[in-house]
């Protein structure tokens, strides 16, 4: 099949537009709040524009509305050839920001009944389970805390003969990605700690472990005989109401310098939790909370909704709008593009990015970029995947991310797209849009066209077509600069 040209003579374009298509008959996403995927009359265009956007976003919406967007519609050629469309979850999340697991997802902090005031057994064995002597050397476990808590002491699982502590066993307290405990107990014969219950304890370097820390306990036998554990499903664990989860324990898992590991667990740990009397508060104060949150969500529907009617640019996709949600966004638009338009290229940006058109039109001239089996962006290689934070990554097993395009630009050419919205529903969605399609092009291989002046971070160079992470005045002043002198970055004011 030969590809269409990426510009076209005016016959051509005129008699594009007077041939009636059809719509594809993809799958209609059930109706939200806000209806998406509006009707579109099909026509031609060179490149279409999706900008990522937040529902609260506004203001960065409006202020592109009135520099490089505006420009582009002004512009005698481009503005026939390019279609802009900001891309928005149909929902908002119906949790509080202040209820959420994290402020990243829209997960309720499920805590009832905090045990407060006291010291609790993080693990314990039921009584009917006996005590037995394994081969494990090392053993883990992996935790995330949800509310802020102290650990007091550490602790091993009782001997099986009952004959008194035997062994010599060191228990460590990881935070996540670091290589250095944050505390550890030894545990010998002559210094075994004080038994409570079926656990040997002893006292640590008490820390406030905050709000979504992420942790690893590592117990090591020095001696060949091993540890006493057992499978983690086996063990009753105390969350104090839901304070904090056990994630995983299992091999793989353990620093990096530890090399073996075996699911399960070899003792446990005494907390407390932090700030009783304000957790309290917060959950007494959440019924209000919410109803309030709930009146704010159906405001933000009516403006979004004004905001749709008055200008026309927006696609609502059918997700609710988080941080988490931003690959299925992603995957959403490119189902929406394909139903509904005709085009060469997808340009895909963020609603806090400096962007340049008339530079991406002219690069895409110099380097005859309007083919298939393209993808041009500025690619991050062999990047490590982050186990904590704002990008957290829980689904993908390696350490290092497959080569993906920084999110503020990247272009790709029709049939990705095509393939990208016909398995939408099939592709697996990871931490962040641009690892995800990351992962995605992996899959099918794409020629990638480097390319440096799609910016990756906050800074500012000439002949740039992408920069991030700019507030709106920021953008206005980017912006009143180009238009000046021409060149967003320098200027001798006139």
């Amino acid at each position: 099949m030969v590809a269409r040209g990426f510009f076209q003579t005016a016959e051509m374009w005129n008699a594009e537009r007077a041939v009636p298509r059809e719509r594809c008959s993809g799958r209609q996403p059930s109706l939200g709040p806000l209806a998406f995927f509006p009707q579109w009359k099909l026509k031609h265009y060179d490149v279409v524009v999706g900008v990522l956007s937040a529902r609260h976003n506004h203001e960065l919406r409006s202020v592109i509305r009135n520099t490089w967007f505006q420009h582009l519609k002004q512009h005698p050629t481009l503005s026939q050839r390019v279609l802009v469309k900001f891309i928005i979850g149909a929902r908002g999340c119906a949790v509080p920001v202040e209820d959420r697991e994290d402020p990243y997802s829209c997960k309720l902090l499920n805590i009832s009944n905090p045990v407060l005031n006291q010291e609790i057994e993080a693990f314990s064995l039921p009584e009917d389970t006996p005590s037995v002597l394994s081969e494990d050397r090392v053993v883990s476990v992996n935790f995330r805390v949800l509310y802020p808590i102290v650990i007091t002491s550490l602790g091993v699982f009782y001997d099986a003969d009952g004959v008194g502590f035997q062994r010599n066993i060191t228990v460590k307290l990881y935070q996540a990605e670091h290589e250095e405990a944050l505390f550890s107990a030894r545990f010998s014969p002559p210094s075994c700690g004080v038994q409570v219950n079926r656990l040997w304890y002893k006292p640590v370097e008490q820390f406030i472990l905050p709000e979504s820390f992420e942790g690893t306990i590592v117990w090591e036998s020095q001696d060949l005989q091993g540890l006493v554990s057992r499978n983690l499903h086996k063990v009753m664990v105390n969350d104090g109401g839901g304070v904090f989860r056990v994630i995983t324990a299992g091999e793989g898992l353990l620093p990096h310098e530890l090399t073996e590991g075996v699911e399960g667990i070899a003792g446990g740990f005494i907390y407390t939790i932090q700030e009783g009397d304000a957790l309290l508060k917060s959950l007494h104060t959440r019924p209000e909370r919410f109803t309030s949150h709930i009146k704010s969500l159906e405001k933000e529907d009516t403006l979004l909704k004004e905001e749709s009617s008055t200008y026309d640019d927006i696609v609502f996709v059918d997700v609710i709008d988080t941080y988490r949600n931003v690959p299925s966004k992603l995957l959403n638009f490119y189902r929406w593009t394909v139903e509904t338009t005709s085009f060469d290229l997808l340009l895909k940006t963020d609603d806090d990015c400096y962007i340049d058109l008339e530079a991406v039109f002219n690069r895409i001239i110099q380097k005859k970029l309007d083919r298939p089996n393209v993808w041009w962006g500025n690619f991050r290689l062999n990047w490590a995947v982050d186990r904590t934070g704002k990008w957290q990554e829980l689904e993908y097993p390696s350490p290092a991310y497959p080569a993906f395009a920084c999110g503020s630009g990247y272009v790709i050419s029709k049939d990705i797209v095509q393939w990208l919205a016909s398995n939408s529903e099939r592709l697996k969605t990871y931490q962040g849009e641009d690892v995800s399609m990351g992962i995605w092009m992996a899959a099918i291989g794409p020629r990638r066209y480097q390319d440096s002046l799609w910016l990756c971070e906050k800074t500012c160079e000439s002949g740039m077509l992408s920069s991030p992470q700019y507030s709106p005045q920021e953008l206005r002043e980017l912006w009143r600069v180009k238009e000046l002198c021409g060149d967003p970055c320098s200027c001798e004011e006139r």
